[in-house]
């Protein structure tokens, strides 16, 4: 049963009370038992709290109240503090940690109804591509190669979150993207991901990676439904002044708008030498597809996305040096006993921390060292400022543009864990759109030749997610994506 409902076909059955929230809930935290000891992508299930809520959405419902989201239920990424449950962030460091207060956007998520299952597993901090570097374990990508068993990554830092959608865990799910964590796990994962525009979520409550980068979003398996729970995430916050205040539009109805009239570019710096040829020739049916559905394709140029990587390899492990240096073991999480204040700062963080975010707070450090800090720091501001204005200047001239969502499908678990900058390379589609804060949305439109799924990227004008989605929602139809994750999913039917 889970495996059929839509976020919006489980809205209008309960609405239609042709099903309860009960059972909908008791139906995904069945399949949640059934698959979680095979693809680890909760941290923490909470089925209590689960049915509670979905009594009171019945309740609601029954009453003619309850509001986008009642009674229908998604997971949480274990980024986002949760009032009274469990956030770790997969890191030893916030094992012990259980927030008093709820982030902003999973409580504007509890005042339109939603059930929340449990908090998804991720990388730690959200540090990296893969969920390989979560302190409670990798998650499992639910799909598998054609003829192969070989267990595969679902992609990061988002996995959990992806992996519980594809598999029928939930209907729905946040995550956040500082790189493309949202959207190449949704690509990896046959899924919709969808990263909004900086400033449209709230980020009060948000474990914090690099503060000028982070944005939560959506996962959800159609464009639709990515639509609705941005519609319930966004909105302004006085608590974050980095929020917009902006109006929150009909996401939904934006999906039904079509493309015909639109100009969608091409940017020719995607075309990257090395790229797989089933990626280039998806990219091609994807500019065909859009075409046929009445879009005019122009060429633009984006050439400073070469230094994409790069600048983010700066920017982002300086954010996150300076942001994790609260967890010292005296205010709140792990704390290693230790014979003075020095030792206890360094023996609780050496405990708490893994490599990967070791890595990237020492490289944050370095970079933003006296005597460095001009060399590196500064000229990555300037050349993300030059990201910027080529994503401005293409839209001057275009509504839309579409690129590959990743250089490859999901690989196997360890395949890249050996070397950080193969994990690094698989943000090099995702990156740019960050740096520059535009919206984007991951939409699987294929398969490889091993049967895994591949995603095409919709990136769009500031705040103008609504073209984003009608552009995401023509190549959906034009795909037809229907394949299914193939481990186990008799479970979830």
């Amino acid at each position: 049963m889970t495996l059929e409902f839509t976020l919006s076909g489980a809205r209008d059955a309960l609405r239609a009370r042709r099903i309860s929230s009960r059972e909908l809930t008791e139906a995904h935290l069945a399949t949640i038992a059934e698959l979680e000891p095979e693809l680890h992508a909760f941290i923490t299930v909470t089925p209590e709290q689960a049915l509670a809520q979905a009594d009171a959405a019945d309740a609601a419902i029954g009453r003619g109240e309850g509001g986008p989201l009642a009674g229908l239920p998604v997971a949480i990424k274990d980024l986002f503090c949760t009032k009274g449950v469990k956030t770790t962030a997969a890191s030893r460091i916030l094992e012990p940690f259980v927030p008093p207060y709820e982030s902003t956007v999973t409580a504007n998520m509890l005042r339109d109804g939603a059930v929340f299952l449990g908090k998804t597993n991720l990388d730690e901090f959200a540090m990296g591509s893969s969920t390989t570097t979560s302190a409670f374990g990798p998650t499992i990508n639910p799909w598998q190669r054609r003829g192969s068993n070989t267990q595969l990554v679902p992609g990061g830092s988002s996995g959990g979150s992806a992996a519980a959608v594809a598999a029928g865990m939930a209907l729905a799910s946040t995550g956040t993207d500082t790189g493309g964590s949202i959207r190449q796990p949704a690509s990896f994962c046959g899924i919709v991901g969808m990263k909004p525009t900086y400033g449209r979520c709230s980020r009060w409550g948000v474990v914090a990676f690099a503060s000028s980068l982070d944005q939560p979003g959506p996962f959800a398996r159609t464009v639709e439904d990515a639509a609705i729970l941005l519609g319930s995430m966004a909105g302004h916050d006085p608590k974050d002044s980095t929020s917009v205040n902006r109006p929150v539009p009909d996401y939904a109805a934006a999906c039904r708008r079509g493309v015909k009239g639109l100009r969608i570019g091409i940017p020719r710096e995607y075309r990257a030498d090395g790229t797989p040829a089933e990626i280039e020739a998806l990219w091609n049916q994807g500019i065909a597809w859009l075409r046929d559905a009445g879009a005019e394709i122009v060429d633009v140029s984006l050439p400073h996305t070469k230094y994409g990587l790069a600048t983010y390899y700066i920017v982002a492990p300086a954010e996150a040096s300076s942001n994790l240096a609260r967890y010292d073991g005296v205010r709140f999480g792990l704390r290693v006993p230790a014979n003075d204040l020095t030792d206890l700062y360094e023996e609780t963080r050496a405990a708490g921390f893994g490599a990967e975010v070791r890595r990237r707070i020492l490289i944050g450090t370095y970079v933003l060292s006296a005597g460095y800090y001009d060399a590196y720091y500064l000229k990555a501001q300037k050349v993300r400022a030059l990201i910027l204005r080529d994503f401005t200047d293409a839209f001057e001239r275009v509504d839309a543009l579409l690129t590959p969502t990743a250089p490859s499908a999901a690989f196997g678990l360890g395949e890249k864990s050996d070397d950080p900058v193969q994990m690094y390379l698989n943000d090099v589609f995702t990156v740019p759109a960050s740096m520059a804060g535009v919206p984007g949305i991951s939409v699987p439109a294929g398969l490889d030749t091993d049967g895994l799924p591949l995603g095409l990227q919709v990136l769009g004008r500031h705040f103008d997610e609504e073209t984003v989605f009608a552009v995401g929602a023509a190549l959906e139809a034009a795909a037809g994506f229907s394949a299914r994750p193939g481990i186990r999913m008799e479970a979830g039917r």
